[in-house]
């Protein structure tokens, strides 16, 4: 089933590749052999959310191809990994929709492009081997670097995309030395094997420069956030999308599937510095997506901010802390790219400006618009009722547990978050109609499909959480304890805002282990 994920999107490429653009009926037919693929590729990994069982610690769905001597490509997913399949495989078709009827030259090119990319995005999330992991880390620069160039609106996009590329590539080096001296010693990149292998303290630190330094540029973390809000504005809004929903994940993916899970004497030792460098991010990148006046750069500041959070629930050392991080990276995955559409879709197809000082009183010809544009404005500042107040909310509760003081600065982040977010939805929905403005129709249906189809998983996670926590407790408890012979005692904590409770899982007082001392019996 994981083969035909990775399978679909190929074949999809190769029906649009021998596809003419030299008619409007060619360019449909390619953009609905595109849009149908995505969404066959939806449907197969709902299927594998259906069956997937949630009650082992194993990784599910294995499958290996070692026909040559050289080269051992295997694949399978667990509770962390499957949610980001579903997310890549749900935001795949809302890229490709939001540029729909945008991009009139290449759209071969394009399309195919995208395609690619989800194939090299899912194999990210389902490869079991550790030098094959940081191949699909990479994979996606060359396509996201020409996705900038060729389709990109702005002045400084080739500037734009080259730092993305070179900023990503240089800090992902790091990565590639760190895993050639996992190889060296231990002699297999193997999950999990190395899930098994005993690492001293000392080897460790030396790894975890490596990873965090590739991981923290890809995240991104102070002082290397500055390729981000760049690639967003130059890139088309389907990139946006792409870099806002999937992209950014992959740091969160590596942090959780490599710094805790195989460095985690490492990570304990210098939690205190990455909690110290995403407190400094969340508050620095807070302050600047304030005084922004390019729409697309603003949101693109606030992904920082989110990231931040993300970080602080990840060095919890706990599991309400980390679920909370998985919660927030998906919600975020859901938020960020439809806040992308209303500003870098909705609002610049019709006005052609992203600045925020020209743009003034849409309420009065979009009503419809606002409304939605209100509603996802409220979600990233973190209201009840969404999933971005349920994760944020367990990565706070998780780090103060760990650090009060790094919970209470990482608070901070919520006030500062409603900054900025009601400053641009007051400042461009209401007051007199802007006199450079012409009157424009509201959202059209495809545009209104787009934005649903994002706040309707947004609010319904947040109001029904155990969707997602129920598979998660197994797969994040053995982060923490590597207790395979213990079952571990489920509790009910009543939760005020949600349909159902939390299930959080609790370890017995007699075997729960110090943090982050990973025993093996």
């Amino acid at each position: 089933m994981i083969q035909l994920l990775l399978i679909v999107p190929i074949i999809g490429s190769l029906l649009i590749l021998p596809i003419q653009e030299n008619t409007i009926k060619n360019e449909n037919k390619m953009r609905i052999i595109a849009l149908t693929t995505s969404l066959i590729n939806l449907l197969i990994s709902i299927f594998l959310w259906v069956e997937f069982d949630s009650s082992t610690t194993e990784f599910q769905f294995i499958c290996e191809f070692n026909k040559l001597s050289f080269f051992d490509f295997k694949l399978g997913v667990d509770g962390i990994s499957l949610y980001y399949v579903l997310l890549t495989t749900f935001i795949t078709p809302i890229a490709i929709l939001s540029n729909y009827k945008n991009i009139s030259q290449n759209i071969k090119y394009f399309l195919i492009s995208f395609l690619i990319l989800e194939t090299f995005q899912i194999a990210l999330f389902v490869v079991l081997d550790l030098f094959v992991f940081y191949i699909f880390f990479e994979s996606i620069l060359g396509i996201l670097f020409i996705v900038i160039i060729l389709f990109g609106s702005g002045k400084n996009k080739e500037r734009s995309a080259l730092l993305f590329f070179l900023y990503t590539l240089a800090g992902s080096l790091p990565m590639l030395l760190s895993i050639l001296m996992i190889y060296s010693n231990l002699g297999s990149t193997d999950f999990q094997l190395l899930s098994l292998s005993e690492i001293s303290l000392e080897s460790q630190k030396l790894l975890f420069f490596g990873f965090f330094l590739a991981l923290a540029v890809k995240t991104p973390l102070v002082p290397f956030h500055q390729w981000l809000y760049r690639a967003h504005v130059e890139a088309p809004l389907a990139g946006s999308v792409l870099l806002a929903g999937t992209v950014l994940k992959f740091a969160t993916y590596g942090m959780l599937r490599v710094l805790i899970n195989f460095l985690p004497d490492a990570s304990n030792y210098f939690s205190p510095l990455v909690q110290t460098i995403a407190i400094v991010t969340l508050i620095y990148a807070s302050l600047a997506t304030i005084i922004q006046q390019d729409t697309k750069a603003l949101i693109a500041y606030s992904s920082i901010c989110h990231m931040a959070v993300v970080v602080l629930g990840l060095f919890s050392n706990n599991i309400i802390g980390i679920e909370g991080a998985i919660l927030l990276s998906i919600g975020h995955g859901f938020v960020s790219p439809a806040l992308f559409i209303c500003v870098g879709g909705v609002i610049y197809d019709r006005y052609h400006t992203r600045l925020i000082s020209y743009i003034r009183g849409l309420v009065t010809y979009m009503p419809v618009f606002t409304i939605l544009f209100f509603v996802f404005t409220l979600a990233n500042t973190g209201i009840p009722l969404t999933l971005n107040f349920l994760g944020e909310q367990m990565c706070l509760i998780g780090i103060f547990d760990r650090n009060p003081i790094a919970g209470a600065l990482g608070a901070t982040g919520i006030v500062l978050s409603a900054c900025y977010s009601i400053y641009l939805y007051n400042r461009i929905s209401y007051g007199a109609y802007s006199p450079h403005l012409k009157p424009m129709k509201d959202i059209n249906r495809r545009e209104f499909m787009l934005l649903i189809a994002l706040l309707v998983p947004t609010l319904l996670l947040g109001i029904f959480p155990n969707v997602v926590l129920d598979s998660l407790h197994v797969s994040v408890s053995t982060l923490l304890y590597n207790f395979p012979s213990i079952t571990p005692t489920p509790t009910v904590f009543p939760c005020p805002y949600a349909v159902n409770a939390i299930l959080i899982t609790r370890w017995p007082r007699q075997v729960r282990p110090p943090n982050y001392i990973r025993y093996k019996i």
